[in-house]
C-alpha cells in the first residue's frame, strides 16, 4: 500500500521587510507573507532587549490569529541601541533625523539586537530566541552621510542605515551575526526551525560571509 507524501510545513513570515523576505528565502523554504499592525512604542522603561522580544511575540500572535491551524509564523523585530545608556534609535522620520543618528553612529560601536518569535500554530508552541551583534561604523563624512540620505535608503531602517547597502558601506566592524544586523538572524532562525522539525533545503551559511560582510573587519 502506498503512503501519501507527507505535505511541507506552511510558513508565514510576519513582515513585510523585503530584506527579510530575501533572508528568508536563501534557506529554499517556500514562505507566504502576511502582516499585521502592531504598536511599536516602547513601554515605559522597557529594556532594548524586552523590546524587541515582546515586540516580535506580538507580531508573531497578530499573524497567527488571522489562519486556521497549521502554519508555522515567523516573526522578528530589530533594535539599534547606543552602549551608552542603552539608547534605542528607531526609524528617522525625515532627513534631519537621519543626519543626526548617522552622526551618532559614527566611528562608535553600538549594538543591533534582533529577536525572532515563531509559533507552530498547529501545536500552539511558541519558540523565541534573541541575536545580539556589536556593530563599529567607520568615520564617513557629512557629505557621505547627505548623499546616502539622498538615496531615501535610511527612512524604513533602525539607525537610519543599511550595512549592505553598497555605495555608503557604513560599517567598518562587527562581531557576531551579519544577517542580524540585515534584520533576520538566519544562525537563531534555522535553530528554532530544526526544533519545529524543518530544516533549510539549500545553503545559507554564505550569506554570514556575504561580499559585503567579506570586506569587514570580523571580530
Amino acid at each position: 500500500m502506498s503512503h501519501p507524501t507527507p505535505q511541507p510545513r506552511r510558513l508565514i513570515l510576519a513582515s513585510a521587510s523585503p530584506r527579510r523576505q530575501e533572508l528568508l528565502a536563501r534557506l529554499g523554504l517556500p514562505f507566504e507573507v502576511r502582516t499585521a499592525a502592531v504598536d511599536e512604542t516602547p513601554q515605559a522603561g522597557e529594556a532594548p532587549e524586552a523590546l524587541v522580544r515582546r515586540l516580535s511575540r506580538d507580531k508573531a500572535r497578530a499573524v497567527a490569529g488571522q489562519v486556521a491551524p497549521g502554519p508555522i509564523v515567523i516573526a522578528a523585530d530589530t533594535a539599534v541601541v547606543l552602549r551608552n545608556g542603552g539608547e534605542v534609535l528607531g526609524k528617522p522620520t525625515d532627513p534631519a533625523e537621519a543626519t543626526a543618528m548617522l552622526r551618532r553612529l559614527r566611528g562608535r560601536t553600538h549594538t543591533v539586537l534582533t529577536a525572532i518569535a515563531l509559533i507552530d500554530t498547529a501545536r500552539a508552541l511558541l519558540l523565541t530566541g534573541l541575536a545580539r551583534t556589536a556593530v563599529t561604523m567607520r568615520d564617513y563624512s557629512d557629505e557621505e552621510i547627505a548623499a546616502y540620505i539622498a538615496t531615501g535608503d535610511p527612512f524604513d531602517k533602525a539607525g537610519a542605515y543599511a550595512i549592505q547597502h553598497p555605495g555608503f558601506h557604513p560599517v567598518a566592524s562587527l562581531k557576531g551575526s551579519y544577517t542580524n544586523v540585515v534584520g533576520l538572524p538566519l544562525p537563531h532562525l534555522v535553530r528554532a526551525l530544526k526544533r519545529l522539525g524543518l530544516e533549510p533545503t539549500q545553503s545559507w551559511e554564505s550569506v554570514e560571509t556575504s561580499p559585503v560582510a567579506i570586506g569587514l573587519r570580523r571580530g
